[in-house]
């Protein structure tokens, strides 16, 4: 890759950080809006060289692209459906031909079944599109990943769940997600074990967050985000990429096999 390294003093500050990443190669999927968009800046501001994934949304892509870039670090873009076993190849192939070498891996992708074309859906075919892109997307990049990693000389692995999956919220919604991302949280705990411990797998949990549903809910969820939440507001993405850039750094070398909550204290 051929963009300019950072600057010296940067870079130095950087090396100096518990949490620096400098110098190491991170994808990140869903990465062009939302939570992914949030990560993968942080992950860039803190250093690493960053690909940035998208199903089909290329300009949303390509200007997390160029944000990356400006930030003095590598930044690639790669288009593919995750929800397909071609797709998962060609994101694999794509990055691994990028990078060289793969240290950080974010495993945030998902299928919007709340917004746009997707909320139309029915029950089943909702259901279909998260447990091929939520879950199969996950668990086959996870293995093949962490494989080459452990082959390698270790890296980190996130996956993204759900903090309401372990306790259940009614509706559709509260069914599909709790089935989905319950299974990813699972998985995450048993395939941390067989990957240990030179690479480690965690899970973020992320609760009532802003992102593209939340910025438009209706008054009702806004005073149920106000009820159950300690922490008497919304959470952002950045809440969410501060939490995944410290797992993903040294500062977390002792962390793995866990579901890291960032849902501003909520308990149900």
């Amino acid at each position: 890759m051929s963009e300019p390294a950072p600057a010296a003093s940067s870079a130095t500050s950087r090396q100096s950080s518990p949490y620096s990443l400098e110098g190491r190669r991170a994808v990140v999927t869903g990465s062009s809006s939302g939570i992914g968009r949030a990560i993968a800046l942080e992950l860039a501001g803190a250093g690493a060289a960053v690909v940035v994934h998208a199903r089909r949304s290329r300009d949303a892509a390509e200007s997390v692209r160029d944000e990356i870039r400006r930030r003095g670090v590598p930044g690639e873009l790669v288009l593919a459906d995750l929800g397909v076993a071609e797709g998962r190849a060609r994101l694999l192939e794509s990055a691994y031909r990028s990078l060289g070498t793969v240290d950080i891996w974010i495993n945030n992708a998902g299928a919007d079944v709340l917004t746009g074309d997707g909320a139309a859906l029915s029950f089943a075919d909702k259901l279909e599109r998260l447990l091929a892109v939520d879950v199969r997307a996950t668990i086959f990049l996870a293995r093949e990943v962490g494989a080459r990693m452990r082959a390698a000389s270790g890296g980190v692995i996130l996956n993204m769940g759900w903090d309401q999956a372990e306790v259940g919220m009614e509706g559709d919604s509260g069914e599909l997600f709790g089935a989905t991302k319950s299974a990813v949280m699972g998985f995450t705990r048993s395939v941390a074990l067989g990957l240990a411990p030179s690479v480690r797998v965690n899970c973020l949990a992320p609760g009532w967050i802003r992102t593209a549903w939340g910025a438009s809910a209706p008054e009702e969820w806004e005073k149920r985000v106000l009820r159950e939440v300690p922490g008497g507001r919304w959470g952002t993405p950045e809440d969410v990429a501060r939490v995944a850039r410290y797992l993903c750094s040294d500062a977390a070398s002792f962390v793995t096999g866990q579901v890291v909550r960032i849902n501003g204290g909520a308990v149900r």
